[in-house]
């Protein structure tokens, strides 16, 4: 249901904030059905995103940070996730 969501936000012309969201909640659904690898795609492309439109300090971006490197942990992708943190 969110994939087609997502899908239907992106035809629309949707603002970048309410696709993010949508994608934040997709990754989380994924996570919660043990689908880190694409969890992890989708939190990396949403704190990105993040980064680019806010800054590296905004709440928003810190947060995506956060999302993003929990899934690593959980994948044990420790390097990755001390990059992460490093920038925020």
């Amino acid at each position: 249901v969110q994939e087609a969501e997502l899908s239907m936000l992106r035809r629309i012309g949707a603002s970048e904030y309410n696709i993010l969201g949508v994608q934040n909640n997709l990754a989380a659904s994924y996570a919660q059905l043990g689908r880190h690898d694409e969890a992890s795609r989708i939190q990396g492309d949403v704190y990105h995103v993040h980064v680019k439109l806010n800054g590296e300090e905004h709440i928003g971006t810190l947060l995506a940070a956060l999302d993003y490197a929990t899934t690593l942990i959980t994948l044990d992708r420790c390097q990755e996730v001390k990059s992460v943190l490093r920038k925020t």
